[in-house]
């Protein structure tokens, strides 16, 4: 589509789309919108009215952190997934009452995310009363928990 896009022309792309999802094309979720732009010439505004049309029909779905992603195939954001992990292990008592926590360095690297991400996982499990930080010491799970 190297011509001025007409009107409608994010519905062409929707539906050019909606058949490589149906194709299996997009098993670890949708590039992103610049290389959508790029594969069909047109601009980014375009591809975003494009990728709104799907998500309406359900086709697509946006996950926080992680993207889009093909409908009803959706991954948990990853501050999630860390979050749910570390919960488990405070039930099932592999991180007991009293336990300090690794550290967000510790923490990051052995998710393989970045240090913002473990923090928000962290802060969650605060709010929620799951941790409680001591400044300059650590968190360490809390005797409720």
């Amino acid at each position: 589509m190297t011509n001025p896009s007409p009107r409608g022309t994010y519905l062409t792309i929707a539906e050019a789309l909606r058949a490589k999802i149906a194709g299996g094309a997009y098993p670890d979720g949708l590039p992103s919108e610049a290389e959508i732009g790029r594969e069909f010439g047109v601009a980014r505004t375009t591809v975003r009215r494009a990728l709104r049309a799907l998500e309406e029909t359900g086709d697509v779905t946006t996950v926080a952190g992680v993207g889009r992603q093909v409908g009803g195939r959706s991954q948990m954001a990853p501050y999630r997934r860390i979050m749910t992990d570390l919960l488990d292990r405070i039930r099932t008592g592999e991180l007991p009452a009293g336990a300090r926590l690794p550290s967000e360095a510790e923490l990051s690297e052995s998710y393989g995310v970045s240090r913002g991400t473990v923090r928000r996982a962290v802060h969650e499990l605060e709010t929620a009363g799951h941790v409680q930080a001591q400044h300059g010491v650590g968190r360490f799970v809390s005797p409720a928990s």
